[in-house]
């Protein structure tokens, strides 16, 4: 099992970072379309996907959104974050194949144990492909938590 922790509000300050990566597998596009029921064809079908102005499939815009999802519950500020609010900004496709690090930064402290952060996620040459600004509400307390493995998932 993995162990992670989180920074509760009182332990966090602006200009705190955190990054997340993962590499985009035909596998995501299947599972995201599968659970999000976005089954646009420019995501799933090849040929379809190549008549477009992208000349091949491209992953979900929000398959990259959920990725910052995943870097503010595990990195920064951690478990027992609540997502309240994220903007987002699409500037480049995510192709199978690709590296995608989501970089975060802490702007501002605000009452009520919120903090905005800013959002970018880029891709291996580091291009930009997504920018926003999450407020969330950080953990009141530290904590350590162990994170289950999920069971294995077999497609077709």
């Amino acid at each position: 099992m993995t162990t992670i922790n989180n920074i509760p509000y009182d332990a966090l300050e602006p200009g705190m970072k955190a990054q997340y990566s993962k590499t985009i597998e035909e596998r995501d596009l299947i599972l995201f379309a599968e659970v999000s029921g976005d089954h646009n064809p420019l995501h799933l079908d090849p040929e379809f996907a190549a008549k477009t102005i992208f000349k091949g499939r491209i992953a979900h815009g929000m398959l990259s959104g959920s990725l910052i999802s995943a870097a503010i519950a595990c990195k920064l500020p951690g478990p027992g974050s609540i997502y309240l609010g994220q903007s987002l900004t699409f500037t480049h496709p995510a192709r199978i194949g690709d590296t995608l690090t989501v970089e975060l930064e802490v702007l501002e402290k605000l009452p009520k144990f919120t903090v905005r952060i800013a959002t970018r996620v880029l891709n291996q040459s580091g291009t930009v492909l997504v920018e926003g600004e999450a407020q969330v509400m950080a953990p009141r307390k530290q904590q350590e938590v162990e994170l289950s493995p999920l069971p294995p998932i077999q497609i077709g």
